[in-house]
């Protein structure tokens, strides 16, 4: 582990150096790893640990989309994709990686095959955290693990093919065997991680939900959106907007400040948008820091995730998600976003080729 102090706080972080593949397979080579659920998070984890010597079984609902992609995969039906009960059952380790209303779901049937000394790895606090809620309360006899890359499954699979790394958080809420800590860190490299930071269940939930609502995908869409309304407004033309509010942060200014932080990006920009942020910055965050707070508030109150469970129940919830992102995709601002995007340099010369 090494040290790392921002300010007067230190923490501690486990590198990929610290669980090496001959430590991996000491802490897990007796261990089966079932992973429930085929989204983006079970494929991209599931992929990676068997590409690092992992013994690992899918577990299902049953045949559909999810049972499809797993077996193009080569996962192999009857033995390592079975059903949500018989894999759990062969399963020593069983990562939870259904949705969060399918682990509600799915609880009273996974629950009697978690047997002392078994593992529940999530990625996501949220079962635990509101037990109330989702009725999720593992046995005393097993241990109760988090890991939760930063990223989407997608980018976790994408990383780890090049050779590179996830950050991730790691949390231990129930310690059965005296191995959860070992089991989690071991998972946490094998999975694709480059690092791991450790936390608690309840932060982790509380900092992924605030954000994902706010900068990470809720706040940016709408201040894109802001923005783009308002140069449409003044005349701008649809691709003019587009790439004044969303083209050039991406594809330059963002990479950039992932690379060398904030600091270094103002100061490689020109001096008429250095003073221009560095004026600015302070209004939109006094602006947005309200909406924050009260969205805070509500996450720990556990409104979010009634909200979440409620609507993720509904019968027609996959349908009327359809129709929600499909507003988003035939909206102005995304329609020029497609025609922007399809210039880029290497989109043209793949089309011309």
């Amino acid at each position: 582990m090494r040290e790392i102090k921002v300010g007067n706080i230190t923490e501690s972080v486990v590198e990929r150096a610290d669980y090496p593949p001959e430590r991996i397979k000491t802490i897990l080579g007796n261990e089966t790893v079932t992973v429930l659920g085929y989204g983006v998070q079970g494929r991209g984890q599931s992929l990676n640990m068997k590409d690092n010597g992992v013994k690992v079984i899918i577990g299902l609902r049953g045949k559909g989309r999810g049972w499809d992609l797993a077996e193009q995969d080569g996962w192999v039906p009857g033995k390592t994709l079975l059903s949500l009960e018989e894999a759990t059952d062969k399963g020593t380790i069983i990562q939870y990686l259904l949705s969060d209303a399918g682990q509600k779901e799915q609880w009273p049937t996974i629950k009697p095959f978690l047997t002392a000394g078994k593992a529940l790895y999530f990625s996501h606090g949220f079962s635990i955290v509101y037990s109330d809620q989702t009725k999720v309360i593992p046995p005393k006899d097993i241990d109760v693990i988090l890991v939760a890359p930063k990223g989407s499954g997608t980018t976790v699979r994408r990383l780890f093919l090049e050779g590179k790394g996830i950050n991730a958080s790691y949390a231990i809420h129930q310690d059965a065997t005296g191995r959860a800590a070992e089991r989690a860190r071991a998972l946490g490299i094998a999975i694709g991680s480059g690092y791991l930071f450790e936390t608690t269940f309840q932060k982790e939930v509380f900092s992924d939900l605030t954000g994902e609502r706010g900068v990470l995908m809720g706040a940016i869409y709408g201040l894109w959106l802001a923005q783009y309304e308002v140069l449409r407004a003044n005349g701008h033309s649809p691709s003019e907007a587009f790439n004044e509010t969303v083209e050039e942060a991406t594809q330059s200014l963002y990479p950039l400040i992932g690379e060398n932080g904030m600091d270094w990006m103002y100061a490689n920009c020109s001096t008429t948008a250095q003073r221009g942020a560095l004026d600015w910055f302070k209004a939109f965050r006094d602006a947005s820091k309200p909406v924050f707070e009260e969205l805070y508030k509500k996450v720990a109150a556990g409104d979010e995730t009634r909200r979440v469970l409620e609507s993720n129940s509904k019968p027609d919830y996959r349908e009327q998600l359809e129709k929600e992102l499909k507003a988003v995709a035939d909206s102005e601002m995304w329609q020029a976003g497609t025609v922007v995007r399809s210039l880029r340099p290497e989109r043209a010369a793949k089309s011309k080729g």
